[in-house]
């Protein structure tokens, strides 16, 4: 994965740097990450200057902003849960979230483009993308609902 990383840094004209290759990895594997989440399987330091070249708290903020904006990776934020990071990008897709374990799964997009819902009044806007997230109980937490 540290050499695909670095590839797709080169392909969107970043720097492959051991702090965005650290992160991309950390993220494969683990999608709707929080940043916390990543600070454990990374290693990030609490303070300030990170030890041996690792990642400060901030340097991941950074670092996940970088990727972002450079569409890498993908920010989701469901109501009453922090920010998730993934890296299904650019597909159109959506998430069911459980309201009682927080699990969170994509869905892909039964329209298939963006945006897949139109606004009744798009009061001038360019719509071009609409993010949706159904929530509801999973498989795991509806028995034990009852």
């Amino acid at each position: 994965m540290e050499q695909r990383a670095a590839d797709l840094l080169r392909a969107k004209g970043l720097r492959s740097t051991a702090q965005r290759r650290a992160v991309l990895t950390a993220l494969h594997g683990h999608p709707h990450s929080t940043a916390a989440e990543l600070e454990s399987r990374i290693g990030v330091t609490g303070g300030g200057a990170p030890s041996s070249g690792g990642l400060s708290r901030q340097g991941l903020y950074n670092v996940l902003d970088d990727l972002g904006r450079a569409a890498l990776i993908r920010c989701i934020e469901p109501a009453g849960s922090p920010t998730r990071y993934e890296l299904r990008v650019g597909d159109n897709h959506h998430h069911l979230v459980c309201r009682s374990c927080g699990r969170i799964e994509d869905v892909d997009c039964s329209v298939g483009h963006a945006p897949c819902l139109e606004p009744g009044d798009d009061r001038g806007f360019a719509v071009d993308e609409a993010e949706i997230i159904w929530w509801g109980l999973c498989a795991d937490c509806r028995p034990a609902r009852g």
